[in-house]
């Protein structure tokens, strides 16, 4: 597949991600209307959508740091990591002007903005990144990635994870997804936390899979 297609797959798809779940924030922050539930299931079906959209086109990465881990894990040519990263934070970004262009009421368009401590957050943000990438690590295969037999395992966990921590840090898991409120919101503390924990977690689970999985017996 052509780095031109893949990019356009990456550019979509996190627009795609971002403005709906990010939307459904806002519309419940603005009106209540559809519920912290609501807003978890918006993620997870969303993420599962354009998996099967754009899985054999660009591996649906949709995330930097999902990106990053492949490289490191061998399974997706370093010279694309930047390609991906800038296209999917254009992406995110794009999504947020979307969303505050047809929300100009809601204050934080879907901004990730940790109720609890900022050193909890890292670390709840890094072990839900961590459950995240081993999950994708687990059931993707070879040039893939994220191929469309991974649509529904991906967006369940990422449904599941946003129904529980979706209070506590919003669960962003990917610092694109977090970039885009913050750029066009002007939230930009704990930004630190969204740009940090998600490589950190999802290295983490790289490191485990290649120890406990792929490691010669």
């Amino acid at each position: 597949m052509s780095i031109r297609t893949a990019l356009y797959s990456e550019f979509i798809g996190t627009f795609a991600m971002v403005f709906c779940g990010t939307a459904a924030m806002a519309v419940n922050e603005t009106t209540g209307a559809v519920a912290h539930e609501g807003v978890a299931i918006t993620w997870g079906l969303i993420v599962m959508a354009m998996i099967y959209a754009f899985g054999d086109l660009s591996g649906a990465h949709f995330n930097p740091a999902v990106t990053l881990a492949f490289a490191v894990s061998k399974r997706f040519p370093w010279s694309k990591v930047f390609p991906y990263w800038m296209t999917q934070a254009t992406g995110a970004i794009v999504a947020s002007l979307a969303v505050h262009a047809l929300l100009p009421q809601s204050e934080y368009i879907g901004a990730t903005i940790p109720t609890i401590p900022h050193m909890s957050a890292f670390w709840l943000e890094l072990l839900l990144s961590f459950m995240l990438m081993i999950t994708i690590l687990h059931i993707s295969t070879g040039s893939k990635e994220i191929g469309p037999v991974a649509g529904v395992a991906v967006g369940s966990i990422i449904l599941l994870e946003a129904m529980f921590a979706g209070p506590l840090t919003n669960a962003s898991m990917n610092p694109a997804r977090s970039l885009g409120p913050a750029l066009v919101g002007n939230h930009w503390e704990p930004m630190w936390v969204y740009s940090t924990a998600p490589f950190a977690g999802m290295l983490l689970a790289v490191g485990a899979f290649k120890l406990f999985v792929t490691a010669p017996k």
